[in-house]
């Protein structure tokens, strides 16, 4: 009974899962500042490189690029968000943090500049992760924000600088596929047909029956567009139609021209879309709240809680993060692996519904 029998069944348990095992740990593992201090300076390290050696493999013809920037881009905003957080906390205990926010800035350009040039949608996400992060900082240890409209500027401006430099660029060494332009050229032709196809084919569960591109063979709903990793499912030999070989290229007209809202309604129907805005509430809200709880319980002197509170600040810096670029800008930035992130980044936030006393 428990054998999941399509995607949405296997992701929803998978769901559950993670969850739950995360919760479990968060009560069984002591969490201190410095042991999310390290974990997230090393994370932050890791994927700093990976998108650094990922970037360089776009200039070597014979060797191929992963596009980790997809996946794992989310994950790199929580953990470049508490790595932050957790500097920012050492300071409120009188503990001088100077170096590490200062490896934090550095690696916050290197991330922008490698993710950037493998995907600019990586680069909204980073940007947008920083705005989140930095307000949510500021509201949390009673400062002043440092986003002023002038640095919203200035970043802006940077950003439409950088576009330009990296168009120049693609043209100078004939390299397309930096070329900014040719992105949004391919999303301008080919996102009215993916919409129209969504728009007269979903359903309040799914979608019509044949829709799919692979005609009577398409199940109405949970066909794979939005699904776990191929490889997961592989692992548990799971039945499930998946988009291979040509199929892909057909797969892209949802999961990469259209936002995710209309990946959701078209693979699970406007009831799911609904039920994952009304947990994406309740996830924020909820993690809202135990953070002013958390902040409230530091002010009264207590530091029993600065790495959850860290931990909480980076959660939900990535996970609004996702949210917003996954469901309004490109359905791939919650998709497969970047799923799995996504769930955990959720599970990572709910975790903190529950806190076990110990004796001391």
């Amino acid at each position: 009974m428990l054998i999941a029998e399509n995607h949405l069944q296997f992701i929803l348990e998978v769901a559950i899962m993670i969850h739950v095992g995360v919760l479990l740990l968060f009560n069984i593992v002591a969490i201190p500042l410095s042991l999310v201090l390290f974990l997230a300076l090393a994370l932050t390290v890791v994927l700093a490189g990976i998108f650094i050696i990922d970037t360089a493999f776009l200039f070597l013809p014979f060797v191929s690029h992963h596009e980790f920037t997809h996946p794992f881009g989310p994950l790199a905003v929580f953990s470049w968000a508490t790595l932050s957080a957790s500097a920012n906390l050492l300071t409120e205990v009188d503990i001088k943090s100077s170096s590490i926010k200062a490896v934090s800035v550095m690696l916050f350009f290197i991330i922008a500049v490698a993710g950037g040039m493998m995907h600019r949608s990586f680069l909204l996400l980073w940007l947008l992760g920083w705005f989140l992060g930095t307000l949510i900082m500021s509201k949390s240890f009673r400062r002043t924000s440092t986003i002023t409209m002038k640095r919203v500027l200035v970043v802006m401006g940077a950003g439409l600088a950088g576009f330009g430099v990296l168009e120049i660029f693609s043209k100078i060494i004939n390299t397309p596929i930096l070329s900014p332009l040719l992105r949004i050229a391919r999303v301008e032709e080919f996102a009215m047909p993916s919409l129209s196809l969504v728009i007269k084919n979903t359903t309040f569960f799914g979608h019509k029956i044949g829709s799919c591109f692979w005609g009577v063979a398409c199940h109405g709903g949970s066909d794979g567009f939005l699904s776990m990793p191929m490889n997961l499912i592989n692992l548990f030999t799971l039945p499930f139609p998946l988009f291979a070989g040509i199929l892909v290229v057909k797969k892209d007209a949802i999961d990469y021209m259209l936002p995710g809202i209309f990946g959701v309604a078209f693979d699970f129907g406007y009831g799911g879309l609904l039920a994952l805005m009304i947990w994406i509430m309740i996830v924020t809200l909820t993690g809202f709240y135990i953070l002013r709880n958390y902040r409230s319980k530091r002010k009264n002197g207590s530091r029993m809680y600065l790495g959850r509170e860290a931990l909480l600040i980076g959660s939900l810096t990535g996970f609004l993060s996702q949210s917003i670029i996954a469901l309004f800008l490109f359905n791939r930035t919650f998709n497969g692996i970047a799923m799995l992130v996504y769930i955990f980044l959720s599970a990572l936030i709910m975790a903190h519904i529950l806190s076990i006393k110990r004796n001391i």
